[in-house]
């Protein structure tokens, strides 16, 4: 993976905390839009944990740049602030991750694996927050196949699930509360994207909330 923020303190201590976990491969480290650019050209990785303020420029412009040479890998937005506008934009360019600095909610190497694994990482307070931002339908929700049938798109199980992933629980704890494994969580969380024909978790969510399902 590779690590971009401008506070060189801040991705210190971020790098500590990912270079501790034996799970997490960190292969490069930037300070700038510049740098990140690099990076993401020339190296072999598959998530990107970028802070939204970079000196010469903004982490969605690098996100951006991301989709554009390596489509298929994540996208981890790191900020100081709960700002519900810009995890909205960062989820619309792909995000599948929106961790606090200096939350008590999870580590950072949680969020890597949670999306590598296909779930995604917010904060439930930043969850509740965003519910709040989404369009009715007929303006940004994804459509379903059959939007008139959209509660009988996902099972019962699926729907507890999606539930908890909008109040912004990990996979783990979902799986505590539901009685399954973490792994499970994931596969229920892919097979929603799947049948909501959805790409991230904002997209999900925004879907879901607009057809009732919660």
């Amino acid at each position: 993976m590779l690590l971009v923020d401008d506070d060189a303190p801040m991705r210190r201590e971020i790098a500590r905390e990912l270079l501790g976990d034996r799970r997490v491969c960190l292969v490069g480290q930037g300070s700038s839009v510049r740098e990140g650019r690099q990076l993401i050209s020339q190296s072999d990785f598959n998530v990107l944990l970028v802070d939204l303020n970079l000196g010469d420029g903004t982490g969605f412009a690098l996100m951006e740049h991301l989709k554009t040479v390596r489509p298929a890998a994540e996208a981890i937005v790191i900020s100081a602030m709960e700002d519900a506008q810009h995890a909205l934009r960062a989820f619309e360019l792909g995000a599948t991750g929106y961790p606090v600095k200096n939350s008590r909610f999870g580590s950072f190497p949680q969020a890597v694996l949670q999306v590598v694994n296909g779930g995604a990482s917010i904060t439930p307070n930043l969850a509740r927050r965003l519910l709040g931002k989404f369009e009715p339908a007929g303006g940004s929700a994804p459509a379903a196949a059959n939007p008139h049938k959209a509660r009988d798109v996902l099972s019962e199980r699926g729907k507890a699930v999606l539930t908890l992933v909008a109040a912004g629980h990990t996979s783990t704890d979902i799986g505590t509360r539901l009685g399954i494994g973490s792994q499970t969580v994931n596969t229920h969380i892919k097979n929603i994207y799947r049948k909501l024909n959805v790409h991230n978790r904002a997209h999900a969510v925004s879907f879901a909330a607009t057809h009732g399902l919660f």
